[in-house]
């Protein structure tokens, strides 16, 4: 048997290869868009890719089996299970609870696994020349190592009212399922630390049954179901707002994007002509060479793991925009956008000291500069972490908004008085800044240092 995993750390999202190599048939279970590095795959192990199957409707990232169907011609084995809402509206094999699909001598066993999602799927591997007896089960956004999916990513990001109560009830019987599988069984998740699909997701990319069952939160409430939903839904952190997007565009027909498309270099004239025109801008340099001169209502959202998410929660999908990036990053920036579905990079500039525009600098404070501010009346200190960080522990005096939703509650900010935004250590806070001096918001300083650096000072 041939197996390998591959993991997109943008969007703490894994997938998997898995062949027989006595007849090279290959199925790729819950495939990333840019599909070139299963391609690549395949043909370094003289494989050829005949089955992709998903373990759900994604959310977070958008899949690439019709892409990799296009170009293979395998057979895309899908979840037929969840009710009429929650079917796939495109052709595809059909999958059942109890259904095997068999790759060469191999046979993936699928259990229906509701919670997460109403039609969510396990796949449990046997490799039949070695043993009878199962060896991995790939469980999507089911079980991941030390915690589970959550069920009120519909709710709160796709706006399917009501069903997070379903899907805690649907999770706990689901849970019975799973620790029927034998001890022994690897467990393969759809996604590790860092995803919102869940709020305490271990750091290391596979477990087992066994191991699940001791360690992972869920399967420490026994019988105790009003005690599982209290834990289960406290705390979770903000779905982006992008996830119903993912969740549409995962279930319909949708253009498909074969290759990793490559974005022209934008001369001067043409960046200052869509830039006059009300493109948006977003500069994906460091932090502090933002802070040194920016493009004027640019926004920075920084070029590394993070850049996709944060795109997702501020970039318009329906519009054109242009990065600010070097040329060496394009490629790496453009797979991380192409994974969310977000195509519309009109172009790209590296230099922004050569465009003729009067770079703003960022009015970014020391601790000690923060300190002066602090509960003077005409200053307002706005906390931009996740709301379960700030219920942990804040500044006394800041208050909470979030930096995903700051401009949908800009009425929450008084452009008379003096704002300082923070987070936990300066990332965030960077990105909130540029949204607020581009929303006009003048009187802005950055205390980039955070909480992180509070904490370490104050001894908190």
């Amino acid at each position: 048997m041939f197996f390998q995993h591959v993991y997109d750390k943008s969007l703490a999202q894994a997938s998997y290869v898995i062949g027989c190599q006595a007849t090279g048939e290959t199925i790729v279970i819950d495939a990333q868009r840019d599909i070139d590095v299963y391609l690549h795959i395949a043909k370094e192990n003289n494989l050829r890719i005949t089955h992709i199957a998903e373990t759900h409707i994604h959310a977070d990232f958008l899949c690439g089996s019709r892409e990799l169907a296009a170009v293979t011609e395998a057979k895309m084995y899908l979840s037929d299970e969840g009710g009429e809402d929650w079917q796939y509206q495109f052709p595809h094999e059909g999958l059942r609870d109890g259904d095997v699909i068999k790759v060469g001598n191999l046979s993936l066993e699928i259990i229906h696994t509701p919670g997460h999602t109403p039609e969510s799927i396990c796949l449990l591997l046997i490799d039949h020349p070695a043993t009878d007896k199962p060896v991995m089960v790939f469980t999507g956004d089911f079980v991941f190592v030390g915690d589970i999916g959550r069920p009120d990513l519909l709710e709160k990001a796709a706006g399917l009212m009501g069903t997070k109560e379903i899907g805690v009830k649907q999770m706990f019987q689901s849970l019975k399922k799973f620790v029927r599988i034998p001890e022994y069984v690897q467990v393969w998740p759809a996604h590790g630390a860092g995803s919102a699909c869940g709020k305490a997701l271990g750091a290391v990319h596979n477990s087992t049954v066994g191991y699940e069952k001791i360690r992972n939160w869920a399967f420490q409430y026994g019988d105790d179901e009003q005690g599982f939903a209290v834990y289960f839904l406290a705390d979770q952190p903000e779905p982006p707002i992008y996830f119903a997007m993912m969740k549409h565009l995962n279930k319909v027909n949708r253009p498909l994007l074969i290759e990793v498309p490559k974005h022209p270099k934008l001369s001067r004239e043409q960046f200052l002509s869509a830039y006059k025109k009300g493109l948006t801008v977003i500069d994906t340099r460091k932090k502090a060479d933002f802070a040194r001169g920016f493009i004027p209502k640019s926004v920075n959202i920084q070029g590394n793991n993070s850049f996709a998410t944060w795109c997702g929660w501020l970039v318009n999908y329906q519009e054109q925009f242009i990065l600010v990036a070097e040329d060496n990053q394009m490629e790496d920036l453009t797979r991380k956008l192409m994974r969310i579905g977000m195509d519309n990079i009109y172009g790209y500039i590296s230099d922004v000291d050569d465009l003729g525009l009067d770079l703003e600098i960022a009015e970014v404070i020391s601790m000690d500069e923060f300190k002066t501010y602090i509960a003077k009346e005409d200053v307002q200190i706005v906390d931009v972490r996740g709301a379960t960080e700030y219920e942990a522990g804040h500044i006394e005096g800041a208050e909470h908004i979030f930096v995903g939703t700051l401009e949908d509650n800009l009425d929450k900010i008084n452009k008379d008085k003096q704002i300082i935004v923070h987070c936990q250590a300066g990332d965030r806070s960077t990105i909130a800044y540029s949204l607020l001096k581009r929303d006009g918001f003048d009187k802005v300083k950055n205390y980039a240092g955070g909480m992180k650096e509070w904490r370490e000072v104050c001894n908190i």
